[in-house]
């Protein structure tokens, strides 16, 4: 019996050191017990909608804590801004209420995102000490569900969308647990039709959840971590101590590593959706392929990169007041991009480099006649040489993205153009066969063309349910052979 109440006492505890996340053992139990009660109640929808909500905001207990009443918050305030917005017609009266909607949510990320920053910022200029730091835990994933919810009054404002009737189910949409705590960021319109729809889960939808788990499992249990751990991290940490080819592979192995993490993630959050019926729109296509800096940001972050240009650049003016003022908007949009994804110098001059060279693609195209914005029609050799370029423009950001300085940033650079030793390369790929086996196989599956990842998926949704399920057990086992014992949290979960 004590057991048994030290067992429920250990489910109902939060565990900073151990947050709930999709790739862990105790995940995979609780959403199996969850599964079973869901599909008794898919017929009573208001029962379903109460369960669901009450399990999303368990879910973000045990990955923030109390921070979880946050969650209910934002949803009380802007469910009640959003019904304010589509009861009055007074211009004015709604002006002020979507910014109140604004100020509120972009104060609330501010407060805990950013305060410490703007405090070091004001000691560097005044000197140490001005001001004291403060002792602010970072809520798991409150960027995204801070944009998710702006983008429900800002859609209630601009009439293109009319708001939910109940709280409940606003509370539902914002706190929906596969995509809470690092997206895919769900679009209101998109979502809200799906709630009070009863549940159907086809043969079809079932074989794609099966394999978009698979695939994620993959990419962040077996690649992401284990690279992470066993190479990039090291490098990373110590650049001095490696040689130029290893500071050089690091980066690859970042490039991958944050790609098979976030992508990882996307798709065992969009599999987990469809498991209980709903849909959600695709997150990444295959970014690495892009031949264009411009083609990247179509593939890469989906939902993130669609909703800065639907609620900031175009905002700002988007591409309707002249070339220069164009230039401008592709900046700042980007520079605010990359202030989203942290409070240091690094994650803007991140941003900043995308934000140059997505304008100057811009002015590419406006100054050669025929240029093509995805560059999916150039010829087969411009198109390697475009990937190749946009790619490694893609790894010099990674690199900025990843250091923990630019002290770090340049130690890396350093290494790798005056300690290059070739003679080196085939001890060091023997010493990490495990990592550079994986990144080998990473990229290769990225690059595999795209109608042998069709030919998978078909394969695996038309195999027999339980095909799918060894399929499923022999990735948990595979998981469970170079997992480390210490949990590795997605890295956006910081974002």
């Amino acid at each position: 019996m004590e057991t048994l109440l030290t067992k429920i006492g250990t489910l109902l505890a939060y565990d900073a050191t151990s947050p709930l996340i999709f790739s862990s053992g105790l995940f995979l139990y609780l959403f199996v017990g969850f599964l079973a009660l869901y599909c008794l109640l898919r017929n009573t929808s208001r029962a379903r909608i109460l369960y669901v909500a009450a399990f999303s905001l368990y879910f973000y207990y045990k990955t923030s804590g109390w921070y979880f009443l946050l969650l209910i918050v934002a949803a009380t305030y802007d469910y009640m801004i959003g019904y304010s917005l589509y009861l009055t017609k007074s211009r004015p009266w709604r002006k002020f209420l979507v910014t109140m909607s604004v100020v509120l949510n972009l104060g609330m990320l501010g407060y805990f995102k950013y305060t410490n920053f703007f405090i070091d910022l004001t000691n560097d200029l005044f000197g140490a000490g001005f001001l004291e730091f403060q002792n602010i835990f970072l809520p798991v994933g409150i960027s995204f569900f801070v944009f998710q919810s702006m983008s429900y009054t800002i859609d209630i404002y601009r009439e293109k969308l009319r708001p939910l009737d109940s709280w409940l189910d606003y509370l539902f949409y914002l706190s929906f647990f596969p995509q809470l705590v690092a997206g895919p960021i769900v679009r209101a319109s998109h979502f809200i039709p799906q709630i009070r729809r009863r549940p159907v889960v086809t043969r079809e939808m079932l074989g794609t959840a099966v394999f978009l788990i698979l695939t994620g499992l993959f990419k962040k249990a077996v690649i992401s971590d284990y690279i992470a751990l066993n190479f990039v991290d090291r490098i990373f940490d110590e650049p001095l101590l490696y040689s130029g080819f290893e500071c050089l592979m690091g980066i690859y192995g970042y490039a991958l590593q944050i790609y098979c993490d976030f992508s990882g993630y996307s798709d065992m959050a969009i599999g987990l959706a469809l498991v209980m019926g709903f849909h959600f729109p695709k997150n990444f296509d295959a970014p690495y392929r892009s031949a264009t800096i411009t083609e990247f940001w179509r593939r890469w972050h989906i939902s993130l990169s669609s909703w800065l240009r639907d609620y900031l650049y175009i905002s700002l003016g988007g591409n309707r007041k002249g070339r220069l003022r164009t230039y401008l908007n592709l900046l700042l949009t980007m520079l605010l991009g990359g202030l989203w994804h942290g409070a240091a110098i690094r994650f803007i001059l991140w941003g900043a480099l995308h934000g140059v060279a997505l304008a100057l693609h811009k002015m590419w195209l406006a100054v050669v006649p025929g240029a093509k914005i995805l560059g999916r029609d150039m010829n087969p050799v411009m198109r390697l040489l475009g990937i190749l370029f946009t790619f490694h423009l893609v790894c010099l950001g990674w690199l900025v993205f990843r250091a923990d300085s630019m002290q770090t940033a340049g130690l890396i650079v350093h290494q790798i153009f005056a300690a290059f030793d070739t003679a080196l390369i085939p001890q060091i790929i023997t010493g990490y066969a495990g990592a550079f086996l994986l990144i080998g196989i990473g990229y290769l599956l990225h690059f595999v063309p795209e109608k042998g990842d069709n030919l998978l998926k078909k394969r695996i949704i038309s195999a027999p349910m339980w095909l799918q399920i060894a399929l499923l057990v022999v990735m948990i086992w595979l998981v469970m052979q170079v997992k480390s014992s210490d949990i590795q949290p997605f890295i956006y979960f910081q974002f």
